[in-house]
């Protein structure tokens, strides 16, 4: 019996060559600057002659209570923003799933923060924020609230950044949730109609379940996004990480470190010690929602 031949695109030489161009590219852009971290953050911060160091500079970052500080904030933000984004997009979702009248406008309203650059919304929220005359103290004060100082009060600072990288949230998340329920096979929910099972029962059983590897999709890479915060924190505090640099992120200190400091084997130490959280994170993440799967 003749052994039928089997493609392999790996195999095959001019795969390779259509595959070229985009290879150099991650070589050059992704997979050099990562190498280049690594052995930044063993070296001393003398960028023209750096001496070898070890692991002196991931040392010094693990005890800095600057860094203990950024990892804390970052951990808050991630914990209140990715949760609270994703719960209020699949509401928004669901609720334009229902085609609603004049669905296809407001999804285009929906859609347009995501276009829009996030230096400019952070000024737009610098206005709603203020103390003085932002419209949310302005609607806070007529329920008996405010007037709160979120801008130049350290203690409303995370707050109004948490409001501010939810709402910045919600426009990728509405989409993609949207798009996964426009994906079920809407005979299931028709069976489960005929069966007499709720609305609800239908979402737990029917909707969820369907959803899963969006929701996957969508929790790795909020987190992993939502660890990274910087540009939102640049927008709304007007370049500073908050009052008293409170704020400060993990890669707010980075930044810090490398840019202001000129500490470039500290800075890339923080960096590798971030990278890493961020691979142990996401690893534990695929392993939980695996399980869930099961």
């Amino acid at each position: 019996m003749k052994n039928r031949f089997k493609y392999k695109a790996e195999n095959s030489p001019k795969a390779w060559l259509y595959l070229l161009p985009a290879l150099i590219f991650i070589l050059i852009f992704n997979v050099y600057p990562l190498i280049r971290t690594f052995t930044m953050a063993m070296k001393s911060n003398n960028i023209l002659n750096p001496e070898f160091l070890g692991l002196s500079n991931f040392s010094y970052v693990l005890k800095d209570p600057q860094f203990h500080l950024a990892m804390k904030n970052t951990f808050i933000y991630a914990i209140t923003v990715v949760p609270g984004s994703i719960i209020i997009a699949m509401i928004i979702a669901l609720i334009l799933y229902t085609k609603i009248k004049g669905v296809k406008f407001f999804e285009t309203i929906f859609f347009i923060p995501y276009l829009t650059s996030v230096i400019a919304i952070g000024i737009v929220f610098r206005y709603l924020f203020n103390g003085q005359y932002g419209i949310i103290n302005f609607l806070l004060e007529k329920v008996g609230l405010g007037p709160y100082n979120f801008l130049d009060d350290p203690n409303y600072n995370m707050p109004a950044l948490i409001v501010f990288g939810i709402w910045n949230s919600l426009a990728f998340n509405i989409i993609i949730i949207l798009a996964g329920l426009r994906g079920i096979d809407k005979s299931y929910y028709k069976i489960a109609e005929t069966f007499g099972a709720s609305k609800f029962e239908q979402f737990v059983k029917i909707t969820l379940p369907q959803l899963n590897s969006i929701m996957t999709f969508l929790t790795i890479t909020s987190f992993i996004g939502a660890f990274k915060v910087y540009s939102q924190i640049f927008a709304l505090f007007n370049g500073s990480a908050g009052i008293g640099n409170r704020l400060v992120t993990a890669v707010f200190y980075i930044f810090n470190k490398f840019y202001v400091e000129n500490r470039y084997g500290q800075a890339m130490a923080a960096a590798v010690i971030l990278f890493i959280f961020l691979l142990i994170l996401t690893f534990i993440q695929r392993l939980i929602f695996r399980k869930l799967e099961d």
